[in-house]
């Protein structure tokens, strides 16, 4: 992020080498910077970097152990980066092999994200990729059965199968799941709602989803217990 007010000045170098290197700039106001980084000192500029390195999707399931039946998380434009920390720590306790989140219109793997991940961002590993909706068919042809969490699903979850190579998508907190997202899905599955609200947040959707594909592996198949090590 640069001020606008420096885009002319000394930091129109680092204006121009940014774009030459298809490094996304937002111009905002200076105000914007003070308020971001808490006072301390910037010159105009602030960088903003992953708060830990992202993998490609091959490297997820490359990182699937022998015997392991693969699991992965698909984040359909999650925005608010507590959900995102909070979808981190459920993967690492459910044994989820990786997440994997849109390059654009997405919360990024900020501090924050680390924060409300209570360290699990350190041990599960993240994918971003140009378009989720490309990477369910990618992952479909690898073997996935990809299943997609929609309040308007044909099945409760714990009534449909989840116990083989799956990838559960979670939509956004706002829109839910996109039209080519959803089409493109083996299934959709939805949560039953009693109650006047008419869904649940996405981490707590994921984490519910999680634990049921657990439950149905420790039922049908040959892993034992809930480790993935």
């Amino acid at each position: 992020m640069i001020a606008g007010d420096s885009r002319s000045g000394p930091l129109k170098e680092i204006f121009s080498l940014a774009a030459a290197k298809n490094i996304p700039v937002q111009v905002v106001d200076r105000r914007c910077l003070d308020k971001f980084i808490s006072g301390a000192a910037h010159q105009g500029v602030v960088a903003l970097a992953a708060a830990r390195g992202y993998v490609d999707v091959d490297d997820l399931i490359a990182g699937v152990g022998p015997g392991q039946v693969p699991f992965l998380f698909l984040l359909d434009q999650i925005h608010d980066p507590h959900n995102l920390g909070a979808v981190l720590r459920t993967a690492d306790a459910a044994g989820v092999h990786g997440v994997i989140i849109p390059r654009h219109r997405s919360v990024r793997l900020t501090p924050a994200v680390a924060k409300a991940s209570a360290g699990a961002v350190e041990y599960v590993p993240v994918a971003r990729v140009v378009n989720i909706a490309q990477t369910v068919d990618y992952l479909k042809d690898k073997g996935f059965w990809v299943a997609g969490a929609d309040a308007q699903g044909r099945e409760i979850f714990w009534d449909a199968r989840l116990d083989g190579p799956l990838a559960l998508v979670i939509g956004g907190e706002d829109k839910g799941l996109g039209r080519l997202v959803k089409e493109r899905c083996d299934i959709l599955v939805r949560l039953p709602m009693s109650g006047r609200v008419n869904s649940l947040n996405a981490s707590v959707a994921a984490a519910l989803l999680a634990y049921e594909v657990l439950r149905q592996r420790r039922m049908n198949s040959n892993e034992k217990g809930f480790s993935h090590s």
